[in-house]
């Protein structure tokens, strides 16, 4: 068929008649005449609909797949599979003969195909009489990687035998199917090891053979595997987080740091001495080399032509889609202009975060995966899991805090060779090598993550990390805590409500916004910084942190990242990012708590009345006590009245969304005691975007509501997937006014840190792009 249609507008007439001549082709070569595989961006052949739905779906805005040129899914006939960058000394291999018609090969033989082809790059080969035949130049292939490639073909044929070889003539399933199927039901139901081996015992016995059809072990399945690319290293680590046994330490027994030894279970002799039964180290880090996992995105065909895309496709039109458009990633290019020459060089972000991997509460345990996300990709792939590549397991029991650099060393000191240096890469789409190098763009982590990666106390005085030393911040006596006011230096410095005092601290605002200092200058702060671990009691190391220029003045560095050790880190205009989904939870916890005067919740409590009365501010607010002896607090003009509570609630609770677009938020709501509790972070999410502006409109005072709807507004237009200049300079010059109306309206106690860098986050956006590549959900899903 002509194909030339694929590459037309997709409203044009070609297109829509090609669309329709495929999907006829595609019936007619198709066993069941009543579905057939979707091939559209979407769906990515990977499922199966009617005939009308896949037309609608190619002709209704998702379009087909660019690499899908050969319709191997819809009857089309194809070569074998072989081996695209293996060299002529893989003739000698001789693989089973492959079939000539894609449809003479099992379904499950035809998936472990495509598996085993992106694993190895093996694409584009035709098979002669039994024998490999490369076409493949001499030119394509590095004499240095030759014989790494000679090993790679070999245990490419040999799981390609197992993948054609059916178990028995009354199965659709190989070998290599089996293994893999098998081996993913155990990770997805946690059956340890002990139960699988008994299963696959069991297994083999069923199948009544002389040699056994499936390893007998999970031992062996792991070994079997492990020619599929799914090794990692292990790597001990100081039990109490002060260095790896790695490189040069690697044969080391104790901590160079703190003595402790490196292994567990030691059992000490009747002479006093002591041995290690099994020599098991305290803790182990696993630690997945990045190298080889970046270079399978050019081995696929499914993602080699994409990962060029933020230079070849994307629309450069000043639109802020992808962030390829923000401010950061050009500045980038325009300072290594050598690496920005080629598409093929790879952008990363680095996510870490702890979480429990029990699947209770009831156990306080704390691993850290270290995730990256290749930013290359279209966003229809980038932020989606398939393609996010976990760098790094860190062990538990406990969260390693600021010692999170002992971990990273392994994966820095491989981006800082994939900079320097590169790997030599195969590049299925364009077939031919080239050099791939690496850059680490930014973080992305919640604000108690972002002290432990960038060295920035998130903590006391000097909180913000964007303000720094120009923090604006106030003790609260009987709140016991810090708030963070002082957002009209945001505003023009002839606005009235910088002389306004009374309205807001009680003090005039001459001050103007704080500059976010560059990486020079920060390097200048770190230079002075002396860290000193000192033992405690528990046997733990405590760390000390000493600033020569000011010993009286809080300090708020406490180390240098090991991310400076990057070249080019100090040079990146967005280091590490706020996260929008923590900071819209917070801040919508603050509202919710606050406005429902939920125990422990509010802002507005005894102890902010009387922070009111010691600043001299509100006095009508300020508590009073009566004749009795009994302390009342004023109504504010943020309370609501019981039926108010209830009018709110009722809102909330009666919504109903559709499927899969948010949670059941009404199961939160509890009418009887006017609380919601057990939100999670999308239905805090929901409710600040959507829900509570129509709550609220009829609940307050309209100097309450039209603040928090402004907010809501806020954070629904910086949440969008497009953003333009304008957007960001009308978000921009919103924000500081909606702060200093909510500054008027509640307490101090209100203004935390996480309501304070709202202020911070349209900088965010227009250097780095739209939220959704930079916030924390799609990696805690």
């Amino acid at each position: 068929m002509d194909k030339s249609w694929m590459t037309k507008s997709r409203g044009s007439r070609e297109y829509m008649e090609g669309a329709e001549a495929f999907v006829k082709y595609a019936v007619t070569n198709s066993k069941n005449k009543n579905s057939i595989v979707c091939p559209c961006k979407k769906c990515g052949l990977k499922r199966s609909l009617r005939p009308e739905e896949v037309y609608d779906h190619l002709t209704g805005g998702r379009g087909m797949l660019s690499n899908y040129t050969e319709w191997i899914w819809h009857g089309e006939k194809i070569r074998a599979p072989v081996p695209n960058r293996v060299p002529n000394v893989v003739e000698s291999l001789n693989p089973a003969p492959a079939a000539d018609n894609i449809e003479s090969i099992p379904d499950e033989s035809r998936t472990m195909h495509a598996m085993l082809q992106d694993v190895f790059g093996m694409h584009d080969i035709r098979a002669d009489d039994g024998e490999c035949q490369v076409e493949v130049q001499a030119e394509d292939v590095p004499e240095a990687v030759e014989e790494e490639i000679d090993e790679s073909a070999k245990k490419f044929y040999n799981l390609l035998k197992d993948a054609d070889k059916p178990l028995h003539d009354k199965t659709k399933y190989s070998k290599l199917s089996a293994v893999v199927h098998l081996y993913n039901l155990k990770c997805v139901g946690g059956l340890s090891n002990a139960i699988f081996t008994s299963f696959l015992e069991f297994i083999n016995e069923l199948a009544l053979t002389d040699e056994p059809a499936l390893p007998n072990s999970t031992y062996e399945v792991k070994k079997y595997l492990r020619d599929l690319g799914l090794g990692y290293e292990k790597i001990p680590a100081c039990r109490n987080n002060c260095m790896l046994f790695w490189k040069e330490n690697e044969k080391l027994d104790t901590c160079t740091v703190c003595g402790k030894s490196k292994w567990k279970d030691e059992i000490t002799e009747e002479d006093g001495s002591s041995r290690t039964s099994k020599r098991r180290p305290m803790k182990v880090l696993r630690w997945f080399p990045l190298a080889s996992r970046l270079q399978r995105l050019y081995m696929s065909q499914h993602t080699a032509s994409h990962m060029r895309w933020h230079t070849n496709e994307r629309t450069k039109d000043g639109v802020l889609r992808h962030p390829a458009d923000g401010e950061a990633w050009r500045a980038f290019d325009a300072l290594h202009p050598d690496f920005a020459s080629d598409p093929r060089n790879v952008r990363l972000g680095l996510a870490s975060d702890g979480f429990n991997p029990f699947g209770h509460m009831s156990t306080s345990h704390s691993t850290w995966p270290v995730m990256l996300v290749p930013y290359n990709l279209p966003p229809w792939m980038c932020m989606k899991q398939p393609y996010f590549i976990l760098s790094m397991i860190i062990p538990g029991p406990t969260s390693p805090g600021m010692n999170i650099d002992v971990y990273l060393q392994p994966l820095i000191s491989e981006l800082q060779e994939l900079w320097n240096v590169g790997v030599r890469t195969f590049d299925i789409s364009m077939k031919k090598s080239f050099v791939m190098r690496t850059a680490l763009m930014w973080t992305i982590n919640d604000f108690p993550a972002y002290a432990d990666l960038s060295g920035w106390s998130t903590k006391g005085a000097l909180a913000c990390p964007c303000c720094m030393h120009s923090t604006k911040s106030t003790w609260l006596t009987y709140g016991r805590k810090f708030c963070y006011m002082g957002h009209r230096r945001w505003l023009p410095t002839d606005h009235n409500w910088r002389q306004n005092a009374r309205s807001f601290d009680g003090k005039k605002e001459l001050g103007v916004a704080p500059v976010v200092p560059d990486g020079d200058e920060i390097l200048r702060q770190l230079q002075r910084l002396v860290c000193v671990n000192e033992d405690t009691e528990g046997g733990k190391r405590k760390r000390t942190v000493e600033q020569g220029h000011k010993a009286n003045k809080e300090v708020v560095w406490k180390k240098k990242s090991i991310f400076f050790t990057l070249p080019y880190w100090k040079d990146n205009l967005l280091r590490h990012n706020l996260d929008v989904m923590h900071i819209e939870k917070n801040v919508m916890d603050n509202i919710i708590g606050t406005l429902l005067d939920m125990k422990e919740k509010t802002k507005d409590n005894h102890e902010a009345r009387l922070d009111l009365r010691k600043m001299g501010l509100r006095k009508t607010l300020h508590p009073f006590t009566n004749e009795r002896g009994k302390t009342y607090l004023p109504a504010a003009c943020h309370t609501m009245s019981n039926e108010e509570k209830l009018n709110f609630l009722k809102v909330i609770k009666n919504v109903r969304v559709p499927d899969g677009y948010a949670s059941n938020v009404s199961r939160c709501v509890n009418l009887k005691a006017r609380t919601i509790v057990g939100l999670k972070s999308h239905d805090n999410h929901i409710l600040m975007q959507q829900l509570l502006p129509i709550a609220l409109r009829k609940s307050l005072p309209n100097k309450v509501v039209k603040p928090l709807v402004e907010l809501s507004a806020f954070f629904r237009g910086i949440c969008s997937k497009t953003l333009t200049e304008e957007d960001l300079a009308r978000h921009e010059a919103e924000i500081p006014i909606i702060l200093c109306k909510l500054e008027q309206t509640f307490p101090p106690g209100f203004f935390t840190i996480m309501v304070h860098v709202v202020i911070h986050l349209v900088r965010e956006c227009r250097l780095g792009g739209p939220v959704h590549y930079r916030w924390m959900y799609p990696i805690e899903r």
